[in-house]
């Protein structure tokens, strides 16, 4: 048997309400609200956090082989699956592949692992972007998904059994984007739907023939595509009965393109049932189209960290600040020097504490280190030291300082200092925080993000973040329930 082992989406924490929008421009906005990836996150990032979240929901899961898809790459030339793969501290045998640059590259992944063989860790991650006022700044949407695919086995169940999948492709100008240019464009929406609808129908009969499947058989029907319309209509066509349509949830998350797919299944994954028949449709051009079956093992798979819990926990961001972390506006920065470019050369030598945050531990005392040392603090031990990963230790505040005057793309920045569980005192930047909300006592996580871009270089390190989710808080200073 082969399918999802595990899977997992990744939300970002701030929310722009659509009604913001046209309270500022006097145009364009709806209802709802979409995600917003943070200064500080971009597809790299939010794709390290979505595998961080499926790896703990199967930790017996050993992928041999990372898949990253996105259309906005941090990187060109540059692998950016590298970095996935550095923060998750894979070993080196593990391969790390990109599929990038279009929107139906998320889907082409998961299909591809899905009829290969090995255990592989699918990441998909998307960044939307739209010009102030158009309707792909409105109903985009910022967001990853990762799923590991493998067979069944001990300790690493299928919880959703592959059954069939299909494509129907065609070669027609929906929507596009030139190289180096962030806006997207697209054609008349009457012309996409004439070709969505046919190729979606035609590959959901074949994908159905192949699963051995009725259309009646299917429990929810996952429909997904930056084409609003032909996604509506082609969803009309089916003829299921309005519940077995899953939510979109374009209304609370908004389109986050490459990912969505990914990100809606996974949400539908952690409400099923053993037996539900799920089928994903998505619509890029072309159409595609995976069917699943939910196994006995899902009672016992408890995912980490629910998408139905981050969209919960979200907040609103104002307009005015996300136009100016999407670089739509440039307010006067902090007067202090912009930060020069990392040494290649340095982030190779410290590649476990810099992408892993891997600390060290001395064996005679006990005594964590952050960063890693050779001499010991207590007792002055010499290189007797094993490396002891902290990327998933939570931590509660000492004491911290809100710096309006350090450089910043959007200030103030808050730096703490955080002794972790089971020891360990490490000074470091909050992100996803309202400072006027911050006490002495808070309990934090640590998020893997980007720190700054210089010369075209993006420094990622780790920063640590509020634990919101009581699910998820561990630790002696939380209280029981």
């Amino acid at each position: 048997m082969r399918g999802i082992i595990s899977s997992a989406a990744y939300v970002p924490y701030r929310r722009l309400a659509r009604t913001s929008i046209s309270a500022f421009l006097g145009a364009g906005g709806g209802k709802g609200s979409r995600s917003v990836a943070s200064h500080d996150e971009d597809t790299t990032t939010m794709g390290v956090e979505a595998a961080r979240i499926a790896l703990r929901s199967a930790p017996a899961a050993a992928p041999g082989a990372v898949w990253f898809a996105t259309a906005t790459p941090a990187y060109l030339d540059k692998t950016n699956a590298t970095a996935v793969h550095a923060a998750l501290r894979l070993p080196s045998d593990v391969a790390a592949l990109d599929f990038g640059g279009a929107i139906r590259s998320g889907m082409g992944a998961l299909m591809t692992a899905m009829t290969g063989a090995g255990t592989v860790l699918v990441v998909i991650s998307d960044q939307r972007d739209g010009l102030p006022g158009g309707a792909d700044e409105s109903f985009g949407g910022d967001g990853a998904a990762a799923m590991i695919i493998g067979d069944d086995g001990p300790g690493a169940p299928v919880v959703a059994e592959f059954l069939g999948a299909a494509s129907a492709t065609d070669e027609f100008l929906d929507r596009w984007r030139a190289p180096g240019e962030r806006r997207s464009r697209s054609w008349e929406e009457r012309f996409g739907e004439t070709r969505y609808v046919p190729l979606g129908r035609e590959a959901w009969s074949r994908a159905l023939k192949n699963a051995g499947v009725e259309s009646g058989d299917v429990s929810k029907v996952v429909v997904t595509g930056m084409h609003g319309r032909a996604t509506k209509a082609f969803a009309s066509k089916l003829g299921l009965a309005p519940e077995v349509l899953a939510d979109d949830l374009a209304g609370t998350i908004g389109q986050t393109g490459a990912a969505h797919p990914g990100l809606v299944l996974s949400s539908v994954l952690e409400q099923s049932e053993s037996g539900d028949v799920v089928a994903v449709v998505h619509l890029a051009d072309g159409a595609d189209v995976v069917v699943l079956r939910v196994t006995e093992a899902r009672a016992a798979w408890t995912p980490a960290r629910p998408v139905e819990a981050q969209i919960a926990s979200g907040a609103d961001l104002s307009y005015g600040r996300f136009l100016s972390w999407r670089q739509m506006l440039t307010p006067e920065p902090p007067r202090r020097p912009e930060p020069a470019r990392v040494s290649a050369s340095a982030a190779g030598r410290s590649e476990d504490w810099k992408f892993a945050f891997v600390g060290s531990r001395d064996r005679s005392s006990g005594a964590v280190h952050l960063p890693p040392a050779r001499v010991s603090m207590e007792g002055g031990a010499v290189d007797d030291m094993e490396p002891l990963s902290m990327a998933d230790t939570q931590g509660t505040v000492v004491t911290f300082t809100v710096d309006r005057m350090v450089y910043s793309q959007s200030p103030p920045v808050v730096f703490a200092v955080v002794d972790f569980d089971g020891g360990g005192r490490f000074p470091v930047e909050l992100t996803d925080v309202d400072a006027d909300g911050l006490a002495i006592g808070d309990r934090v996580e640590m998020t893997f993000r980007r720190l700054f871009s210089a010369d075209g270089i993006h420094d990622y390190f780790w920063k640590a973040r509020p634990v919101r989710d009581p699910a998820a808080a561990t630790g002696p200073e939380v209280a029981p329930g």
